[in-house]
């Protein structure tokens, strides 16, 4: 019995390199922006210009559960980065989901967290998430296109016969 696999094409070797290279970005960003541009006092400002009861109390949990949710983008986005290395299917699908999912976040963030970023960091404020969220956008556009238009994972041709050139071995 021969095992299908998806026959690598011209397009495969581009995918698994933009999607790492993207990847590797949106890690850094997601970083940046997690640790470097929010923190307690950027909630609390956010919270504030929100109309929030009581921002200095809710300020320091908001930014944990923040922060948590960044780390799991981070750990995410870098995962990405062995698109390199492998064209796995639950790899594809954890890209797509990722990017899929970090792409929401010019909607789920709160305006007022931009705002704050804005008014504290300028364009640096906002540049590493508007980065990684915009591009994630873009990918998985990009990966979702490529699937659709190839059938399978990693703009691979679908599958054939391990062993053959020209498909299904033929058993007389």
């Amino acid at each position: 019995m021969s095992v299908e696999q998806p026959v690598p094409t011209a397009a495969t070797r581009k995918m698994q390199v933009l999607v790492a290279i993207c990847s590797l970005v949106f890690a850094a960003g997601s970083a940046l922006h997690n640790f470097a541009v929010v923190d307690t006092q950027l909630v609390g400002d956010m919270m504030r210009m929100a109309g929030g009861a009581d921002p200095v109390a809710a300020a320091p949990g908001f930014t944990t559960g923040f922060r948590v949710v960044g780390t799991v983008y981070i750990i995410g986005n870098a995962l990405g980065v062995l698109a390199l290395w492998s064209r796995a299917r639950r790899l594809w699908w954890l890209v797509l989901a990722v990017n899929a999912t970090q792409a929401l976040g010019f909607a789920l963030i709160p305006g007022e967290m931009w705002t704050a970023a804005s008014d504290r960091y300028g364009v640096a404020g906002v540049l590493p998430s508007a980065v990684t969220d915009g591009g994630a956008v873009i990918l998985r556009r990009e990966t979702a296109t490529s699937r659709s238009r190839s059938a399978t994972h990693w703009a691979s041709s679908p599958a054939r016969s391990a062993g053959t050139l020209s498909g299904p071995a033929v058993v007389p």
